[in-house]
């Protein structure tokens, strides 16, 4: 089981327009071991995260009603979403799209089709970075109280 930085198991979001691509990477997901969360579309991923905690979303780039760029555009911009990696998944691997979705905040692409240990290793890259990240925020946390303490004497 892979799990996040709280020791809890990953919860991984896949949104894809097309069913039959979520149903196999949330099946290769839970033979991975992370727990899995499936949307349809970005209205209904917004909703989803908005009610569940995740860890990683694997979005598609090419949805109807609102295609993955606005998805990300949204997340970023609610503060209670804006820090999940979002890892875009995509049948166009051109450089226009890899540039606007990282200028829009995507933290990694991958081209389909998707491998299963692939998906899984940029997954747990992204849980790893999470990890590191709270880890320093501890660590300067720390600092500052200790800072805080040798200033009052």
């Amino acid at each position: 089981m892979d799990t996040d930085a709280t020791g809890s198991i990953a919860q991984i979001m896949v949104v894809d327009d097309d069913p039959d691509t979520v149903t196999i990477l949330a099946r290769y997901l839970q033979r991975e071991g992370f727990a899995t969360l499936e949307a349809l579309s970005g209205p209904q991923c917004l909703k989803l995260v908005a009610e569940h905690h995740v860890d990683v979303i694997l979005l598609d780039l090419m949805m109807p009603e609102m295609d993955g760029f606005e998805v990300v555009r949204a997340l970023k911009n609610n503060p209670a979403t804006a820090e999940i990696p979002i890892i875009m998944i995509t049948a166009r691997d051109d450089i226009e799209s890899r540039s606007e979705g990282m200028r829009v905040g995507v933290s990694d692409f991958l081209a389909k089709p998707v491998f299963r240990k692939q998906l899984a290793n940029r997954i747990k890259a992204q849980l790893d970075t999470i990890a590191t990240a709270r880890s320093i925020d501890d660590a300067l946390s720390r600092i500052e109280v200790a800072s805080d303490s040798a200033d009052k004497k």
